[in-house]
């Protein structure tokens, strides 16, 4: 959900078997290499920030900044709670409506991590709406996010997951939430994003209606 988590989301914080040294260590140089980018970011700007300057900060060499980030968009827009959405989906209630379900599924996952509002996490939304490089990058991501989503409705519903209004309600779910975070940031950031979040699933639920 790229407009959403955090930058310094990994998956060392999430569920499951413990990872070994090699996977931890990759975890460590990823958050490195995010950590010095939006202290450079903050300091001097996105587009000053050149990519081999962020290297030096994190104390590592240009090409292993593009092997964990094949762009510079990637490392404010990267992140790995696909999977944990999925997965969480994936447990809800089989009768449960699917919009319902969604809505549970990000409201419950994401509680921690947006609610805690890190510096990090509203630099990073604040750097997608101002950016236009990785505005644009962003709705990519919410492409890649519904195809995710379609695959596990199409499970529970039945249906085919290339089906219209399939496509319909997971593209409009993912766009409604991206906007709610746009209006966090555009009125300051002052309150829960996730209250955002919850007041724009609420408009899907009612039908849209004014």
């Amino acid at each position: 959900m790229t407009v959403m988590a955090s930058a310094q989301t990994s998956p060392a914080a999430q569920p499951g078997p413990r990872l070994g040294l090699r996977e931890r260590k990759k975890i460590q140089t990823r958050q490195a290499i995010r950590a010095a980018a939006y202290r450079l970011f903050e300091e001097q700007g996105y587009d000053a920030t050149p990519v081999d300057q962020i290297a030096e900060a994190a104390d590592v060499s240009p090409s292993t900044v593009f092997r964990y980030f094949p762009t510079k968009e990637d490392i404010v827009l990267t992140d790995e709670y696909d999977p944990v959405l999925e997965a969480a989906l994936r447990s809800r209630p089989a009768d449960e409506p699917p919009l319902r379900a969604i809505r549970n599924t990000v409201l419950e996952s994401l509680r921690d991590l947006l609610g805690a509002a890190s510096p990090e996490m509203r630099m990073r939304n604040r750097l997608i709406r101002d950016v236009p490089s990785l505005r644009a990058r962003a709705s990519e991501g919410v492409g890649e996010s519904a195809r995710l989503l379609r695959s596990v409705l199409a499970e529970r519903t039945g249906r085919p997951e290339d089906d219209f209004e399939l496509r319909v309600v997971t593209t409009a779910v993912l766009v409604t939430m991206q906007e709610a975070v746009m209006v966090w940031v555009d009125e300051g950031q002052a309150g829960d994003p996730l209250d955002y979040l919850q007041r724009a699933l609420d408009v899907l639920e009612r039908g849209l209606t004014l």
